[in-house]
């Protein structure tokens, strides 16, 4: 990730793009370094609950204490990132009923994240569950209900919410310089067949759950739905209706979910936002636009570029300095949006993303990606799924919603 080197005064005596002066804000106040930790069970131990094993092994406030899965191979993958004296479980029930846990991380298939939660949330747990929140529209109406019901913490795992360069984004759409904001255009692109290998007696409707519309939403579940996120943060609301497109026309290999889809949300004004996956072509793989009036932000997985339109001359003034503008920028020529994280470290978006719930757990703070963001990007999710299923547009019904 990007580090800074433009000082304020380099940029108002060279000219130079001050995308990398304006202040970093929004992220929550993480606590680094304290002594006592939060401790968590780690209900999941694969492919995700594995990577977010390794990130949290080198934590300072937040530690896994227990792990649960199904799989003894699992089970034993994870070890190598426990702590001496962890515990180990095949069943999550047996996990909640351990009263030196604070919270839980849920990182299993989709179809089990709303009962898991609300299994936890009866333990007197708090919850972190990964994305997308729930299966179903429904379940995640009723989960910000449970949640309400409670005084315990539901950080949901959208880890872009704590990733320093969405914010330096989000600040230079709310100062202006793309103009007005018409359209949002995001992919998240692969080349794979999206299956994992089975070994002797195992099922593939279970290790491949993925493939299947009885467990899974799909590519807009697990790949779009952080960017659907995204948007949702940037315009600050939620979709109103999408219209949707999706098969099987390349992996004809028995799966259920589709291989590809494409979608158009709107918002309030017209907003739209184009959003695709498809699993044959890994070309910019992940990407995202945001076309103003003014400019346009191209998104990669870890730099943004700013482009002016060839009208536009000045852009905005930054940090209050008359003059201190971008309008060196050429017609066509992009600059790159400088950010740095809040601890000059610049770890793993999912690094902060628990940091955060772990302190949020200490000061009973509300997540930045919490229950109703959640149910917002979930109910956008099945939306598209509904609308690409059916060929229908789907609207957000406001009344249930």
């Amino acid at each position: 990730m990007s580090k800074t080197n433009i000082t304020r005064r380099k940029f108002i005596s060279g000219g130079t793009t001050a995308l990398g002066v304006l202040s970093l804000t929004g992220v929550p106040n993480i606590v680094f370094g304290r002594s006592e930790k939060i401790r968590l069970g780690l209900i999941g131990c694969g492919q995700r609950g594995g990577g977010i094993s390794s990130i949290v092994s080198k934590l300072d406030n937040v530690e896994i204490v227990a792990f649960c899965d199904v799989s003894k191979d699992a089970l034993h993958a994870v070890k190598k990132y426990a702590i001496k004296d962890a515990k180990y479980y095949e069943n999550y029930h047996e996990l909640l009923q351990d009263k030196k846990i604070d919270g839980v991380i849920i990182a299993t298939p989709l179809y089990l994240h709303y009962q898991m939660c609300v299994d936890s949330l009866d333990a007197k747990k708090h919850v972190y569950v990964e994305k997308t929140m729930t299966y179903s529209i429904s379940e995640a109406v009723a989960l910000v209900n449970k949640v309400k019901s409670t005084n315990l913490v539901l950080q949901v795992g959208h880890q872009y919410r704590y990733f320093q360069m969405y914010y330096k984004i989000k600040e230079i759409i709310d100062q202006g310089w793309l103009g007005q904001i018409t359209h949002f255009e995001s992919q998240y692109n692969r080349n794979s067949d999206w299956r994992r290998p089975l070994k002797p007696g195992q099922e593939d409707r279970i290790v491949n759950w993925r493939m299947y519309k009885e467990y899974s939403g799909g590519v807009l579940a697990e790949l779009c739905a952080h960017q659907i996120d995204i948007v949702n943060w940037m315009v600050d609301g939620h979709p109103n209706k999408v219209i949707g497109l999706g098969d099987v026309n390349y992996w004809k290999d028995g799966r259920e979910t589709y291989d590809n889809v494409r979608t158009i949300y709107e918002y309030d004004n017209g907003v739209k936002s184009s959003v695709t996956s498809v699993l044959s072509n890994e070309y910019n793989s992940y990407a995202m636009r945001i076309l103003g009036s003014k400019a346009t932000i191209d998104i990669r997985r870890e730099k943004a570029f700013l482009y002016p339109e060839p009208k536009t001359k000045t852009l905005g003034v930054v940090d209050g300095v008359t003059g201190a503008t971008v309008e060196s920028i050429k017609p066509g020529e992009g600059k790159e949006i400088v950010y740095k994280s809040i601890d000059g470290l610049n770890l793993d978006p999912t690094a902060y993303s628990l940091m955060a719930f772990a302190d949020c757990i200490k000061n009973n703070q509300k997540p930045v990606s919490n229950v109703n963001t959640g149910k917002d990007v979930a109910i956008a999710v099945h939306m598209g799924n509904q609308a690409v299923e059916s060929g229908v547009m789907q609207h957000w019904d406001k009344n249930k919603y």
